[in-house]
């Protein structure tokens, strides 16, 4: 079982995260911020891993540094559980619909983080999360799971339903990329021979 445990202290956010990789999509999720809970929920059923996460944060201030330094302990979460890489798939991609919203998310956990997010979000607030902080979210899981991440609204009305098609694009690409490769089993999956 590739699992990992996080626990991230800093004067603006306390955090602790539990991942296992081989899951069935148990969630326990609690950031203080009930959507970015939900996105959460979602891409831990949608990419059947097991996620519980809990941060206190000073929501006081502003939702800002609860919400990156939650993408933050994902993206260490990722790194930790899956080691060296050997025989993993890699990368993998996902185009999800939700209702009239499509979006495409591709992800490779080749060690080099890089972020391109184009959401189409046009509203300040969904539900109780500030929008534009998703892009903070994002930037700190590529950053510490040593991912490209490239996350795209093609279309779509609702702003709920686009954020929501992104994660679960994300848990699903998510999900192929880590994924072994039997044939690939002692391998890591880089022609350089390391990442």
């Amino acid at each position: 079982m590739r699992e990992a445990t996080v626990e991230r202290i800093t004067k603006e956010t306390q955090i602790k995260g539990e991942l296992r990789i081989e899951g069935t999509g148990i969630y326990e999720v609690s950031t203080g911020i009930r959507f970015l809970d939900h996105m959460l929920e979602l891409f831990t059923k949608h990419g059947a891993f097991d996620l519980k996460l809990n941060a206190k944060g000073d929501l006081d201030v502003d939702q800002h540094h609860t919400v990156e330094d939650t993408g933050i302990v994902l993206g260490d979460l990722f790194a930790k559980a899956l080691g060296d890489r050997r025989g993993i798939n890699r990368a993998g991609y996902f185009v999800q619909t939700m209702d009239e919203s499509l979006a495409v998310v591709a992800v490779d956990l080749g060690g080099r983080p890089a972020l391109v997010y184009d959401q189409q979000v046009t509203v300040t607030h969904v539900g109780d999360l500030q929008t534009e902080l998703l892009e903070d979210f994002f930037d700190g899981f590529a950053n510490h799971a040593g991912a490209n991440f490239h996350a795209k609204i093609k279309y779509g009305r609702s702003n709920h339903h686009k954020i929501e098609a992104i994660f679960k694009c994300f848990g699903r690409a998510m999900s192929y990329a880590c994924s072994t490769n039997e044939r690939l089993k002692d391998q890591l999956p880089s022609t350089k021979g390391l990442l």
